[in-house]
């Protein structure tokens, strides 16, 4: 099932918002975050991952709690926590560089009490912290470019940008099947699953859910040019 809500720009992977990569600032939602030279730049498109979760926190329980996993420089995290006040947003990624840049973006925004960024391999660092079925939303800008490409047509991307950043190993879908299996033991019933995916990988993206038998049917969201780029889909309280 697709679904067209948003508008937010550029269709295909698309360079950076940046003033310049000397400074290293990059533009998302209409904030400014610090990079370093191993973080990902949030590209315009991941806006329509930012839009979709806002605009499902909005109408839904107050004080909601957020996992941002692949979190980058800590742009979905931080706009989330901008335009959902009540938030309580956990920000995670793997590498020491990069959360140390999240934390400095937090720290710029004075969100350090509604905004935590943890290192560690996915989940692990965020469990038995009493987040295990209590989490409204698991959202992710995952890496989804295969190793091939990467090692390919897509080589320019790792002239100023971390490998990790862009590779999801041989199919370009490694991180997000685990992120739709992890998820799981964090989402409360009725908790949403939101992430981006690229072009083409729409039947992955549904097939690997579908698996599971422990969500909704998933609700893809289109791009400007009607590419279906963002998924969605919600823990069911019983599994099928």
């Amino acid at each position: 099932m697709a679904e067209d809500l948003f508008h937010p720009g550029d269709v295909a992977l698309s360079q950076p918002e940046m003033n310049t990569f000397k400074n290293k600032l990059a533009t998302f939602m209409d904030l400014s975050f610090r990079l370093g030279p191993n973080v990902l730049a949030p590209r315009k498109e991941t806006e329509l991952l930012a839009k979709v979760c806002i605009e499902r926190l909005s109408k839904g329980p107050a004080r909601p709690r957020v996992i941002d996993m692949c979190c980058g420089c800590g742009n979905l995290a931080i706009a989330i926590a901008h335009q959902i006040r009540d938030a309580d947003v956990w920000a995670c990624d793997l590498t020491a560089d990069t959360v140390a840049v999240a934390w400095n973006n937090v720290l710029r925004y004075e969100l350090q009490n509604r905004v935590t960024v943890v290192q560690g391999d996915m989940f692990e660092n965020i469990r038995n912290i009493g987040l295990e079925g209590q989490v409204d939303l698991v959202m992710c800008n995952p890496p989804y470019i295969s190793t091939g490409r990467l090692n390919g047509d897509r080589a320019h991307l790792l002239d100023s940008e971390p490998r990790e950043a862009f590779d999801g190993g041989p199919y370009g879908i490694s991180i997000q099947q685990r992120l739709v299996r992890e998820a799981l033991d964090f989402l409360k019933p009725g908790g949403w699953l939101a992430f981006e995916f690229g072009h083409g990988q729409e039947r992955q993206a549904a097939s690997m859910i579908t698996r599971t038998k422990a969500y909704s049917e998933v609700l893809f969201v289109l791009d400007p040019n009607g590419i279906p780029r963002v998924a969605i889909t919600t823990k069911l309280a019983s599994p099928l």
